[in-house]
């Protein structure tokens, strides 16, 4: 497991000069509940159990890569098996005379290339073009709040991967009794990774297995505290759930919704592209940037949405937080000095 080895020291030496924000969310996190995170184990348990190597201008994991472009750079994330077929349909867009994406982004520029990626559904980022100052974390306050909040609050992970159920572990791992509700038709995508890090990820927590019918999942909902999802918004109004309505039923529930951009912002977003996004890369002997650790936004956002939950039940609940992967990512990246 040399490589494995590689990926948790080298990566810590690398992303150390931006976790300042990141390390106050977890010592402020460890205080409200007496729960100890430990970083490395957080951001580099699945590269390291997975022997991934070190990243360059290619993923950790392999799927997304990071291109010159006439103007600068972008990442374009073909995790998916939809990704790669709708490559043509890219190239296609960008009037591309070269049939490699490598030679279509050298004759364009990184946001028309990122553009069109995410028209046909391809997760891609302009390098650095989520840096506004917007807040990693956004609350709004749409239901009465609670005077001490539930023993044994009652979670429902309704999200994927790694994010959300990092969110989850932590609130379970604070005393929080968390249920994992995965569609019949459509099993989480984590799944398919490595078996040891999923287990890691949902250790002691309920699984429920749903129709997502209207009726099936409302209920689901409605016997929770909080709630943790991924997806888009009218996604889940489809289905009869609605975030306003879940909050304003009973005071001091909380609902976190992930996102990579914002609940207004329908584009897709994982984890590597996300942290290009936000700015969350280190740079090569050339100045080039590379990847920072392995996927490097979907960790981060779980621990700022772990945090968030707690800081939200102290203060009464009732409260949606909106939680976007890039504008995490974009934290940490404007703490360093030069920035990363």
């Amino acid at each position: 497991m040399k490589n494995a080895a590689l990926t948790v020291s080298g990566g810590m030496a690398a992303v150390g000069p931006c976790l300042a924000p990141l390390r106050a969310v977890v010592a402020d996190f460890t205080d409200r509940t007496g729960v100890p995170v430990d970083l490395p184990t957080a951001l580099f348990l699945r590269a390291r159990l997975a022997g991934l190597p070190p990243p360059d201008r290619t993923s950790a994991g392999g799927s997304c890569r990071l291109l010159e472009t006439t103007d600068g750079w972008a990442a374009v994330n073909l995790a998916r098996p939809d990704d790669r077929a709708s490559l043509p349909a890219l190239l296609a867009l960008l009037d591309a005379r070269d049939t490699t994406l490598a030679g279509a982004a050298r004759r364009t520029t990184a946001r028309r290339l990122a553009d069109a990626a995410q028209r046909v559904g391809i997760p891609a980022a302009a390098l650095g073009s989520e840096r506004s100052g917007r807040e990693p974390v956004r609350a709004r306050r749409l239901g009465g709040r609670r005077t001490r909040p539930p023993a044994v609050p009652r979670v429902l992970d309704l999200s994927a991967l790694w994010a959300g159920p990092l969110c989850a572990r932590l609130l379970g791992l604070a005393g929080a009794h968390v249920t994992k509700v995965e569609s019949t038709t459509r099993p989480d995508g984590a799944r398919r990774g490595n078996p040891e890090f999923y287990r890691w990820l949902h250790d002691g927590h309920e699984s429920l297995v749903l129709d997502f019918s209207p009726g099936a999942l409302a209920d689901a909902v409605d016997r929770a505290d909080i709630v943790i999802e991924a997806s888009r918004p009218r996604a889940l109004r489809r289905l009869g759930v609605h975030a306003e309505e879940f909050l304003a039923a009973r005071p001091g529930r909380v609902w976190v919704g992930i996102t990579g951009y914002g609940r207004d912002d329908d584009r897709i977003a994982f984890g590597d592209d996300a942290a290009v996004a936000g700015g969350l890369v280190g740079r090569d002997p050339h100045g080039d940037p590379v990847f920072l650790g392995d996927a490097l936004a979907d960790p981060v956002t779980g621990l700022y949405a772990a945090h968030a939950v707690v800081r939200s039940l102290a203060a009464g609940g009732g409260e949606l937080l909106c939680v976007s992967m890039a504008a995490c990512a974009a934290a940490l990246a404007a703490s360093r000095t030069p920035p990363c």
